[in-house]
């Protein structure tokens, strides 16, 4: 038998792949199966990038780029920063890879020796706990409460500091819950974190546009602009855009630090594919009007679904602001029955029984919980919560 690396040893597959293969797999078998497990917009990827993609195939630009980045799309990304932010960089700050995923992998590997701390606020996305441990270093995982509405706290964060955390991960919206952190919240954050030099900050900005909330967004580094020097802000065009299979994301940070992550990134995957990224120029710099298109759908959807699940007995659904996720607790409906003793088992019945696939809440750190993407079409969500309520509700 293969002796496999502790690293890779000690990380679980993706739950949301799992759950995935185990609907098609389903499907395969000719059972007719809703699924709402996968975070990928259910739209096109919008005319203007995908024409900008054949240009560039058209006009040559298939060759391999710098490993950062080509010069167009890293001001592309200056550009937003400053026209979506307020936030001025340069462009040896910018490192553009392959999806957001990377970006925070570069960043791990780069800045985490072993004995180092992460900590990861829950719930959680459910990579961040695994990235951490193939950089060799320690998730601490802090649980953000219904009470505190699944945030985190100043007086949480300030407990759980020690002279071994090294990085906090910030994620908002959050992906699974769509709770969005306020300014006045970050600031707070902030003033306990000034006082720990040797902490820096991951901000995943990557829902950034899919947010409906009062007021306008805010990013961490609006909030405590004299932590810049210890952030790193990461994003794509994925969530925004539609364009999940294009695999760009792209970071900002100390530019010591995103010099590092780009020997990670040459040494590993080399440059974002030279079309995606004339695409991704495309994207930024062209009409906005089909990321305010999708969000207004977005934000339909959510709307239907938060009040269909919240008249299901048994299931709680708290609001959100943004993403495009429900992440609803079952536990009244788990504690009525014998036969289902967790999440886990409750989405595996669902998927038998309804034909509906969701994903665990344990996979993002928040048990009694489910996962369901609204990133589908009004008609396949109102099919799945009839099945649901049907499944749930049966004698």
């Amino acid at each position: 038998m293969t002796r496999i690396s502790h690293r890779v040893d000690q990380i679980k597959p993706s739950a949301t792949i799992m759950v995935g293969m185990q609907a098609m797999q389903l499907k395969a078998q000719g059972k007719d199966i809703v699924s709402l497990d996968f975070g990928e917009p259910d739209f096109d990827t919008p005319e203007h990038i995908r024409e900008a993609a054949i240009a560039a195939i058209r006009e040559g630009k298939t060759r391999y780029t710098q490993v950062d980045g080509t010069p167009e799309l890293k001001q592309a990304i200056i550009e937003k920063f400053h026209r979506d932010n307020q936030l001025n960089f340069e462009p040896k700050q910018i490192l553009i890879s392959n999806g957001a995923k990377q970006s925070l992998f570069n960043l791990m590997v780069a800045l985490l020796n072993h004995g180092d701390e992460v900590i990861v606020p829950a719930p959680y996305w459910v990579s961040y706990p695994d990235m951490v441990k193939l950089a060799d270093a320690e998730p601490a995982i802090l649980v953000g409460t219904a009470e505190h509405d699944y945030k985190i706290t100043a007086r949480e964060l300030h407990n759980t500091l020690n002279e071994n955390t090294r990085l906090i991960i910030l994620n908002s919206p959050s992906n699974p819950t769509g709770k969005v952190y306020t300014e006045n919240e970050y600031r707070e954050l902030g003033e306990v974190l000034i006082e720990h030099p040797k902490v820096f900050i991951a901000c995943d900005d990557i829902y950034e546009h899919i947010y409906w909330g009062n007021g306008s967004y805010c990013t961490f580094l609006n909030a405590c602009p004299n932590l810049t020097d210890r952030t790193v802000v990461i994003n794509g065009v994925s969530k925004a855009y539609a364009m999940t299979g294009w695999r760009i994301g792209y970071l900002a940070g100390p530019e010591d630090l995103v010099a590092a992550m780009g020997k990670v990134q040459g040494q590993s995957t080399s440059c974002a594919s030279s079309v995606s990224q004339a695409a991704a120029v495309a994207a930024l710099n062209g009409p906005q009007d089909c990321v305010e298109q999708m969000r207004n759908e977005f934000k339909r959807r959510y709307q239907y679904i938060h009040g269909a699940l919240n008249d299901i007995p048994g299931v709680e659904c708290p609001d959100c602001d943004g993403a495009f996720y429900a992440f609803p607790t079952f536990q009244g409906f788990l504690d009525s029955r014998d036969d289902i003793k967790d999440d886990v088992e409750l989405a595996s019945w669902l998927l038998e029984e309804a034909g509906v696939s969701t994903v665990p809440g344990s996979a993002f750190g928040a048990p009694g919980h489910l996962r369901l993407s609204y990133a589908a079409s009004m008609d396949y969500l109102e099919e799945a919560i009839s099945r649901i309520r049907k499944a749930i509700t049966a004698k």
